[in-house]
């Protein structure tokens, strides 16, 4: 059961006798695909989608970045699984209310790598950990790429990482792995029960105190699941992380689901990204 509720963001298969229709995008002007980029410790390669706020193409500002997984599920109904997050929806509103402006890059999961390429510990019943290549790749190939391509402010303190279920778990492993590029983790439905060995990556391996990590869970995601984030959350704690710097938020009534996680999204992001938000603010 548990290994259904973790495979809700990868590629869906489809019925032998009837394909469905192809969707109608939803994607809005300010997304587009970068193409795919090699990842070398990997030897396959990956589909990029970027999100530039409204204004980017005259503005000549530079904007903090988000990084985040699943990039199919983010911006657009015609490659979801499922729906999408509706990450563009959500930041060019953000935008218009003078709140908060980011570049985000998307990278596609890999189908029937997805469950591999997001755990950097092995798992029996998953297979082989290759989060850790993953992870090299987003910091060593991908972000020197982006930060060279568009106007981004590449310091970790602008830099953010986020994802759901075994995204949220490469999330915060990220942050912890690579605390001198990423200041910030959303942390959406993660599936630590995946990856025991995380607990004790974590408390080995403290994050910087003034990173930000956003845990948040459904009541209704199951009980391994509900568990694990109250675990890892008083691990977080128990390293002398700042009670101010992280949030655990379990939401009553909700599932593991790409709607929970859009209607979660704005929420998140201002408080991950407080100090942006008020810059942008203050400068209107």
């Amino acid at each position: 059961m548990l290994t259904l509720v973790c495979a809700t963001t990868a590629a869906p298969l489809q019925a032998a006798d009837k394909p469905e229709p192809p969707k109608a995008s939803t994607a809005l002007p300010g997304v587009s695909l970068l193409g795919e980029l090699e990842m070398p410790a990997l030897q396959r390669k990956r589909q990029i989608r970027v999100y530039l706020p409204p204004g980017y193409a005259n503005s000549g500002k530079r904007y903090p970045v988000l990084y985040m997984h699943d990039g199919q599920n983010l911006f657009d109904e015609a490659t979801a699984y499922a729906g999408e997050w509706k990450v563009d929806e959500t930041l060019d509103a953000l935008a218009r209310e003078g709140k908060l402006e980011l570049i985000v890059v998307g990278i596609d999961n890999g189908q029937e790598k997805r469950m591999t390429e997001l755990n950097a510990w092995d798992n029996a019943r998953i297979g082989k950990g290759e989060g850790r290549q993953y992870t090299d790749f987003i910091v060593k190939v991908l972000k020197p790429y982006v930060d060279g391509k568009y106007r981004t402010l590449p310091g970790r303190e602008h830099t953010a990482i986020m994802g759901s279920s075994m995204g949220g778990l490469a999330s915060h492993y990220a942050l912890v792995q690579y605390p001198e590029v990423f200041s910030k983790a959303g942390v959406f439905s993660p599936a630590y029960w995946t990856a025991e060995p995380v607990y004790k990556f974590v408390t080995a391996k403290p994050t910087p105190k003034d990173a930000r990590l956003y845990f948040l869970m459904g009541e209704k995601e199951g009980p391994e699941m509900v568990s694990g984030v109250k675990k890892m959350a008083k691990v977080v704690g128990g390293t002398g992380h700042p009670a101010a710097n992280s949030v655990l938020r379990i939401v009553p009534g909700a599932e593991h689901n790409e709607k929970f996680w859009a209607g979660e999204l704005r929420e998140a992001l201002l408080w991950m990204y407080a100090p942006e938000a008020n810059k942008v603010a203050s400068s209107k």
